[in-house]
């Protein structure tokens, strides 16, 4: 059993790798089956969930962040994916695996304890076979939890490319994720070209996803409703007919403010969404293109600020918020019940999270009852 401290006068009690309850520090349950680790009153939140990187990839794309800094440099394409495609490619498994790693550990260091990660920089079977077994091996290798998600579907690069994906990719990567991404937008899938691979997703039995509206308003949030999709992810240009839609289906919204930060582009319409009634959710969108961070307090951050966000919702997003999206309801809250992962902040209050932005502000990380960072 493990006594955490949160807010002063109360304690999260864990036995195992589970959490009984939350009672006054008083109460905590005495007896010599295990340690009690004091976080001298700092504020205690659960461990974030990420539910949208792109965490594999290898290569650089910093040249493509400058020019956009330039007055001419236009609106972001979808086309820099490729360079990451063929640095991928041509990256060797064991660097993929430390590179992803190094990630992972970054993530797990900001106080996420389980991370969702896509496939698409393989664009080929194998390819992306690889992809997934880079991430299954990490998974093996640090104390965070990775949740494999197969985006074969992230360009449509060929007219025949949608069979491909549907009649070998996913016959050959389903069984190593647990989710099927398809990237609609602009200059990626068309609407009918993503419903037709995330209905062969859910043939293998995975859960489905979508990036949605990001680039331009293309009907993938309507999609995403009409599929029952566990997320539909960016938002950028969802309406509020797409906000009725994606409530009345139970579709998350997963938001993913540093894109648009990186990007210098319009920022979702949060606060829309939140008022329809639909559920919301933040993460980083990790990948080396569009939004190279894995800090999730940097994340919260931004929605306060961009999205107006209170950070009481902020950090629901970042924490319930992902784990809804990602269909799981033992993670992301501190409930009787739930996995003992937690984020001890060098704060008195999780309000610090959004006041002291870009500040490590995260001292000790507890997943699954053991502390994995920190003391």
């Amino acid at each position: 059993m493990f006594g955490y401290q949160a807010g002063g006068p109360l304690a999260v009690v864990v036995r195992n790798d589970r959490v009984v309850g939350v009672v006054p520090d008083g109460e905590l349950p005495a007896g010599p089956d295990g340690p009690e680790l004091d976080a001298a009153g700092r504020a205690v939140v659960p461990g974030f969930v990420d539910a949208h990187t792109h965490l594999v990839f290898a290569g650089d794309r910093a040249d493509e962040f400058a020019a956009r800094l330039t007055p001419l440099s236009g609106q972001y394409e979808t086309g820099g994916i490729w360079r990451t495609v063929e640095a991928t490619r041509a990256a060797p498994f064991d660097e993929l695996v430390e590179d992803t790693l190094g990630r992972a550990r970054a993530c797990l260091a900001g106080g996420t304890t389980t991370i969702e990660v896509k496939s698409g920089y393989g664009l080929e079977t194998a390819h992306e076979r690889r992809l997934l077994e880079v991430i299954a091996e990490v998974g093996t290798r640090t104390p965070a939890e990775l949740v494999p998600t197969f985006l074969g579907a992230h360009l449509a690069p060929t007219p025949d490319y949608v069979d491909y994906v549907i009649e070998e990719m996913l016959p050959a990567c389903a069984e190593l994720a647990v989710s099927c991404d398809a990237f609609c937008d602009e200059g990626a899938l068309t609407v009918e070209q993503a419903g037709r691979v995330l209905a062969a997703g859910r043939a293998h039995g995975l859960a489905l996803r979508i990036h949605a509206e990001e680039l331009a308003h293309t009907g993938g949030a309507r999609l995403a409703a009409e599929l029952r999709c566990q997320s539909a992810d960016h938002l950028v240009h969802a309406t509020e007919a797409d906000a009725d839609l994606l409530f009345t289906a139970g579709v998350v919204a997963v938001l993913l403010p540093a894109t648009s930060f990186s990007l210098r582009s319009a920022y979702a319409p949060a606060r829309m969404l939140a008022d329809a009634g639909v559920t919301l959710a933040l993460a980083t969108d990790c990948n080396p293109g569009t939004s190279y961070t894995t800090s999730m307090p940097f994340v919260i951050a931004l929605a306060c600020s961009q999205y107006g966000l209170t950070v009481d919702e902020a950090v629901r997003a970042a924490t319930l918020g992902g784990a809804r999206a990602l269909g799981r309801d033992d993670i992301g809250h501190l409930w009787p019940g739930a996995a003992a992962d937690l984020a001890v902040l060098d704060a008195d209050h999780w309000v610090d999270l959004a006041y002291r932005p870009g500040m490590p502000i995260v001292s000790t990380v507890v997943k699954d009852g053991e502390v994995v960072v920190g003391r």
